[in-house]
Formats: structure tokens, sequence, C-alpha cells
């Protein structure tokens, strides 16, 4: 068994994440100790329960510490096996980071499997349900992990209620990718979203966002909702033929719908400008997809985060890979050479 000092790092619940994700697909029991201890309120929340309890249930696990304050959780995986799971956070959780615990194991289940979650979709600290879909997911295809996601409805801050059908196809083994040149540019599209709010608040969104991303030509769609909660926000995503580079923006009481999009255009635009081939959000989430691949992968982002160097921290002491880093002219260079592990199942 393996123990994990979950307060290493940003010290919040990635640790967790990575660390079971890569125990349910390697069959390693890990432990997990230190919880959040970072946070205000130390210990597992209840979004990450239902993570916990999830993944359990797909991999057949004996835990320990599934609950609500937890700041130890012991996980002894069994086989994956691809069934149709069904998660109600019950809460605005985020739907995006019961993703990262699930996505990569039920890559390596004998079948597709299916999984429906309920819960926050566009939610402060967490990726946005669409830079999953339109940035994460189109860049690890080119590691042959193919998934899909449909957002069947929005989940705001505070009553959540969202939901997402997501399906997963096996995998026999990843390969690697090298992500040092982003190849040439294929525009800049993005979504307006907005549940229970007049439409002039998303068409001031996308023409805010527009105007300050004008020599790109953005392509903003406009999505307009009657969803459970109330809430609005915008994703943006430039495509580039090797990658993409995501930002995004939440609205909230007060905040004018301009400075949302422009929030969000600002960021995408430091992205772009950076020269980097990911954005800071997706590199840490890339790190336990290169370590199971096969051969050597590599890419460039602007920043070193401390989300990214928890993920790189817990994927070496779980897989025994290794992860160089290098600065050069302003990008840090992170290289790897994956396990190449193989879905025996298949």
């Amino acid at each position: 068994m393996l123990t994990i000092d979950g307060s290493y790092g940003e010290g919040g619940g990635q640790v967790l994440r990575t660390a079971l994700a890569l125990s349910a697909i390697t069959g390693k029991a890990v432990e997990v100790v230190n919880i959040r201890a970072n946070r205000p309120k130390p210990g597992l929340a209840t979004q990450h329960m239902h993570g916990v309890k999830a993944l359990a249930r797909l991999c057949n696990a004996r835990v320990e510490g599934a609950k609500v304050g937890s700041t130890r959780v012991y996980f002894e995986p069994g086989e994956i096996t691809p069934q149709r799971l069904r998660i109600d956070i019950g809460t605005a959780g985020s739907v995006s980071l019961i993703l990262q615990v699930l996505l990569l194991p039920c890559a390596f289940a004998k079948s597709e499997v299916l999984l429906e979650i309920k819960g926050g979709t566009n939610v402060r600290w967490s990726p946005p349900i669409d830079f999953v879909k339109h940035v994460l997911l189109p860049v690890v295809a080119k590691l042959g992990f193919s998934a899909e996601v449909e957002i069947l409805g929005r989940g705001y801050y505070p009553k959540g209620g969202g939901k997402v059908r997501v399906k997963v196809k096996p995998v026999k083994k990843l390969k690697g990718m090298v992500l040092l040149q982003r190849g040439r540019f294929l525009g800049v599209k993005g979504i307006a979203h907005a549940s229970n709010l007049p439409r002039h608040v998303i068409e001031r969104e996308a023409k805010a966002a527009s105007e300050l991303l004008a020599e790109y030509n953005p392509e903003i769609a406009l999505e307009e909702r009657r969803d459970f909660s109330t809430g609005t926000g915008i994703a943006l995503w430039a495509m580039y033929e090797n990658t993409r580079l995501g930002a995004s923006a939440l609205g909230e009481r007060g905040k004018p719908a301009e400075q949302v999009g422009e929030e969000a255009a600002r960021a995408l635009l430091v992205e772009i400008e950076s020269g980097a081939c990911v954005d800071t959000h997706l590199a840490d989430q890339l790190v336990p997809f290169l370590a199971l691949a096969e051969g050597r992968s590599a890419f460039t982002v602007r920043e070193l985060t401390g989300h990214l160097k928890t993920n790189i921290f817990v994927t070496e002491q779980i897989l025994g890979t290794r992860f160089k880093i290098r600065e050069e002219s302003k990008l840090f260079h992170i290289s790897t050479r994956g396990i190449g592990y193989e879905n025996i199942l298949i």
C-alpha cells in the first residue's frame, strides 16, 4: 500500500482525485491522508465524497473514509467494470472535478462506460464543462483517448442541478504526444450561456469578448436556457492544428455582462500571446494521461502552477515515472516517458 500526503502542494482535492484514479487503473491500493489540509474546511466535501464512491463502484473497490469531513481515505481497487454510473452530487459541486476522477479509469474498462452526473457544470474554482468538452477531450484524443460529453442542463452556484452525459470508450494503450508546436491557427470559438436570465446578458458577454478578440474573428454561440438554477458565463477556446487553448468567466450578482466577456477574452489572449502549446488549466490535467501513455511526451506551458506541480508529484509517486521541467524563453517545457500501461481487459 502506498501512502500519499494530501497536504502536498496546493493541498486541495487534486491529490485525492489523481491518486484514486491511478489507483483504480493500476490496481495499487493507496491511502491518502491529510486530505485538503490547506483548506478552510479540511477533509472531503460533498463532491469529493461522491467522486470517491462513484469510482469505488466503477472498480469494485474496498473503501474507508468516504464521508464528508474525512481527512483520510483508504482505497483498494478491484477490476474496472463497464457500466452505467449515475451520480447526483446534490449540490453545485463540480461535475468537471468528478470527471477528473473517473475519465481515465473508464477508458481502462473492458467496454464503453456511460456516466450521468448531476451537479454544477459552471461553478467557481473548477474548469467549466465546456472546457472538458472543447479543450481537454480534443487534445487527449491525440493520445487515443475517446470520450463524448453531452450537456443536458446547466448547473450554477448555489443550486446546481446541471446534468451531463459522458460516454467513454475503452483504449488498449495510450500513445505519447509531443506538443511543442501549435501548428496552423484554425480559429477562436466560444459559448455565452445563461439560464433564467434575459437574452441581452449573453449578447453583451459575447459582444464584449468579440471586441477584444476581433483580430481572431471569434465565433461565439449564444445559449439561452431555462434550467433548474440561474446563472451565466462564457467559455472560449482557440483552436490550432495540434492543440487548443481555453479560458472562461462566470457571471455573478452585480457583475456587468461586459465584464464577464472581457475577463474571459483577456484570459484567452494571455494564453495565445504566451506562445505556449497548453494553457495553465489543461497542463495539470494532461499529466496522468501522458504518464500512462507509451513513449515520450512533452508540452510547453507559460506557468508552473500549484496544480501542475501537485499532479506531477502524485503521478510520479504512484507510477514511478519522472517528469523533467526546464524553463526556456519564458515557457516551461514539461516532458516525460510514459509507462505504456496496457488495458489487459481488451
